[in-house]
Formats: structure tokens, sequence, C-alpha cells
């Protein structure tokens, strides 16, 4: 079978492997649509965190079941899914915890483990999200929009309130689409202007923000001088996510949703005195998949607009290099197999 293996930063190769033997307890899916993430962009690029090479990368996968054993989950085979790309191991703390995303030994596909740009992978059948109903590309953009999901869930928002997300791209979209559904007044912020017009017309937020025009005055003057009680940060740049603190309200919450390497330093000072809560959200839980399979499936999300960009698995080595660049305008690129 077909398979693209990153050896190294800024290097793809196309390899023909054997495909993956079916063990016990999991289902052969023929992986139809792979959608390009950022996470993706930064192995590449060789700035990804708990990264290591050769690796294969893919983890938002959508397919169909080629072969399936008895199972307990009402998988057969025929049947078109989504799959849910972060393995944990079930026994730890927060396993036991109902936390499988924040797994202590977590194993995510295409980052610490080979992912799923290939022709064929092996999955655990719960792992899998039946997905009958809805097209490959739907299916295949559910595990990056579940992230906005799952970010919204674990900030417990609440419907009025104002809420900031930093970045828009594919994931902050997602955050600012599900907190629309909430019911939150939502304020983009950006430092590319297209992207935020695009904001309004795909997440229908309330306000936009560009980051480079003194945000700070802009965003007390949409909250009257309170700022906003919840803040994304869904850019993954370390700079940006330092000035985040300046932004939540006092008794407020600033939420990371994108990852950096390094450090991130904040005033201890101006923490305190807002008494201000600091959360990670990582990864997603079935839970947010199955969210946002029924968002997609009430029409509250449209993939449609979402993916901007897409190629064949033959084509994608050629193409990637150009997707990295700004003129490219990427909102969501996806690869067809």
């Amino acid at each position: 079978m077909k398979s693209i293996v990153c050896n190294q930063p800024n290097q793809f190769k196309m390899v023909e492997v054997e495909p993956p033997v079916l063990k016990t307890g999991e289902a052969l899916v023929h992986i139809r649509r792979i959608g390009i993430c950022g996470t993706d962009y930064h192995a590449y690029k060789g700035n990804q965190p708990f990264f290591s090479y050769p690796r294969v990368l893919g983890h938002e996968l959508s397919g169909q079941i080629e072969s399936i054993g008895e199972n307990s989950c009402g998988l057969k085979e025929g049947d078109q899914v989504s799959v849910i790309p972060y393995m944990e191991c079930g026994e730890c703390i927060a396993c036991r915890n109902g936390k499988t995303n924040c797994c202590t030994d977590m194993k995510v596909l295409g980052v610490h483990i080979e992912g799923g740009m290939s022709e064929w992978i092996t999955i655990p059948y719960n792992h899998l999200i039946k997905t009958n109903g809805l097209t490959l590309d739907q299916s295949a953009m559910i595990e990056p929009l579940s992230i906005g999901a799952h970010a919204i869930r674990r900030s417990s928002l609440k419907k009025g309130e104002y809420v900031l997300v930093i970045g828009a791209g594919p994931i902050g979209l997602g955050v600012m689409a599900f907190a629309k559904q909430e019911g939150a007044k939502v304020i983009a912020m950006d430092v590319n202007q297209e992207r935020l017009e695009f904001c309004r017309k795909w997440a229908k937020v309330d306000f936009t923000v560009n980051a480079l025009e003194n945000p700070l005055e802009t965003i007390k003057e949409i909250t009257s001088g309170e700022m906003p009680t919840a803040v994304f940060d869904a850019t993954g740049n370390g700079n940006s996510m330092t000035d985040a603190f300046n932004y939540p309200a006092h008794g407020g919450k600033l939420i990371y949703v994108g990852l950096t390497k390094g450090n991130i330093l904040f005033d201890d000072p101006d923490f305190h005195k807002k008494e201000l809560t600091l959360m990670g959200s990582r990864n997603a839980t079935r839970e947010d998949f199955e969210y946002v399979v029924n968002a997609i499936k009430s029409g509250g999300v449209d993939i449609d607009s979402y993916i901007t960009h897409r190629a064949s698995i033959d084509e994608m080595i050629n193409q990637f290099e150009g997707w990295l660049t700004p003129e490219a305008k990427v909102i969501k690129a996806i690869v067809e197999v």
C-alpha cells in the first residue's frame, strides 16, 4: 500500500509498504480522507513537541471499515467512520477519571505513533465513530472541530458571556463556532484581516479585533471596560500566549488550546489580583466527537467552506510546501485517498 513518511524536517517520501495486520479488537479501515493539521505543519518544519522522526503523519481521518470481527460497538464492514486518534492506556489516573484525552501515556496517531497518511490502517473498535449519513469530508473534520468543542465544554461557558478567541486557524474557528452555539458573545482576534472576515462569515462571531491595531483598547471598548470572562488562545504562538494574560476579566479564565515549545511567563501580582483560572485543553473525548457529529448533522457547522484546499495522496508531497505560505490562504487542506 502507499504511505507517506516524514523522514526528517522538510522531507516527505512516498513509500510502498505491506498493509497492516489485523489484530483482535481492531478494525481494518480504508482511509479515504486525511485532514492536514497545524500539528502536521509543525512536525514537517521540525517545531512539534513530543515528536520524533521518521513518522507517518495524519490524525484527522475518515474512511470505510474493510474488515472487522464481532464487536459491541455496532460496527460492521462497509460502515463509514471517523477515527479518534488518541490512544490512551485506559489504566492511569486520568483514564480512570474519564479524562482519556490527557492520559499519562498518551499515544496520538501521527505524532507519537504511526498515523493515517496511508491507504489502510488498523484501529481499535472503541476509537471509531460511525458516520454513515455524513460525507467523507465531514467525517474527517470531526477531529479538529472536536478539539474546539472540548475546550468550550471544559470552560463551562454561560450564555451571554463575552468570549475572546485568539487565533483564526481551524482550531480557533471551531472554538468560535461552538462558543456561539452556547450563546456567548464572541470576539475573534487575529493578525490577518481576511481571516477575521472569514470568522464573521463562517463562525458568525459578533466582533473582530486586529491584533496589530491596539487590541487591548478595542476589547475594552467592546466589553464596556470589563473584558472577556473567557479567553481562548488557539495560536500555538508563545508571544500570543504570554500576551493573552492581559485580556481576561477579573475572575475570568484563560484557556490554552494551542501548544508551544518552551516556557510561558506571566506577572504573578496581576494573575492573583484578577484571581484568574488558567486551563490547558488537550485533545478531545468521544463525548466531544459525538457532539460535533450532531452539530454537523443539524447544519450548525459548514464543512464545505471550512475546507479550502485539497490534493490526492499522489499530489500531496508536491503541494504541501505551498500550503505553508500565507499567499495560499489555507484554512484547511485535505488529502483524498
